[in-house]
């Protein structure tokens, strides 16, 4: 059974940096892709970012583009998020997750999430101060 470990939320300032952390352990690799989502009290689930296992394909969303840069370590078989200039909006907890999908393009979220296959029970982002 795949299991699914989120780390490095945390309180930091407006303007300035987090890097997230997925390690994926268990199981057989049975999906395509890994990604980031996040979910506010107040705001619907977002996908922010994934990565594809096979090409590394990437995709964000319009809110992270130019702030986030999702990257991948094959041999500790964990992803990264890196987050840069964030914002109150950026505020939420985040989650890692596996997809069977392979999404491209503007609905990449929309394909990820409904081959969402494992997560974990997220790291808190708090943008304050």
């Amino acid at each position: 059974q795949v299991k699914v470990v989120e780390s490095g939320g945390a309180q930091v300032q407006p303007g300035g940096s987090l890097i997230l952390s997925c390690t994926i352990s268990g199981g057989t690799v049975d999906y395509s892709t890994i990604g980031w989502f996040r979910q506010a009290p107040t705001r619907a689930r977002e996908g922010v970012s994934s990565i594809s296992v096979r090409d590394f394909s990437t995709n964000y969303a319009d809110s992270v583009k130019g702030r986030f840069t999702i990257s991948r370590d094959n041999y500790q078989n964990t992803v990264y998020l890196h987050m840069n200039n964030v914002n109150s909006d950026d505020t939420a907890r985040y989650y890692c997750s596996t997809s069977t999908a392979n999404p491209h393009g503007s609905t990449w979220w929309t394909d990820f999430y409904y081959g969402m296959k494992s997560w974990g029970k997220g790291t808190q982002v708090d943008v304050s101060g």
